[in-house]
């Protein structure tokens, strides 16, 4: 773990897959083809205590949902792309836009679409319900599915890196008067 930490401290970004790391991956559909996802509300912490730490946070996701533009809104993620089965044009717009080198980018996945961007980056994290081949690709894994925490795991990692975690934790005890 500790080499992970250390790879962490250098990463500035990182990009997360939609369906089967935010969500559990299932996919429901109304009867006139309106998408529904749930999503973990401490997920959504994580991510926006990472956002306060530092570190941005990005979405590339295969398909394009109103319900994922809400969320990554709710949440205070800009850097949102959206209907890329072939997630590799997203991922060479989104680095040119925020001008990063690779090893500053960690992406977080779960299927085998998510390989060739995990392939690139710094640190590569696949949650931990995954499939296999991707596990075998992956430099860390989460202790929790996909939808149902993972999202916090890699939050709480990147904080832990920076050494703000547990201070980040303590200040909820603290009173505000």
């Amino acid at each position: 773990m500790k080499d992970i930490l250390e790879k962490a401290k250098n990463i500035e970004l990182v990009i997360f897959d939609v369906d089967g790391v935010m969500t559990d991956g299932s996919l429901f559909m109304g009867d006139n083809g309106e998408e529904y996802k749930a999503f973990n509300s401490q997920d959504g912490h994580g991510m926006r205590m990472l956002q306060e730490g530092g570190v941005r946070a990005a979405i590339i996701t295969g398909r394009s949902s109103q319900v994922v533009k809400h969320r990554m809104k709710d949440l205070g993620v800009s850097l949102v792309y959206q209907g890329y089965r072939d997630k590799r044009p997203a991922f060479a717009a989104l680095l040119e836009k925020v001008e990063l080198k690779l090893e500053q980018v960690a992406y977080v996945g779960d299927d085998v679409v998510d390989l060739p961007i995990m392939s690139q980056v710094g640190l590569a994290i696949a949650v931990q319900d995954a499939h296999p081949f991707v596990k075998q690709h992956a430099h860390w894994i989460t202790a929790r599915n996909g939808g149902h925490g993972a999202v916090r795991d890699v939050c709480e990692m990147f904080l832990e890196s920076r050494s703000q975690l547990a201070d980040k934790l303590a200040s909820y005890l603290h009173s505000t008067d």
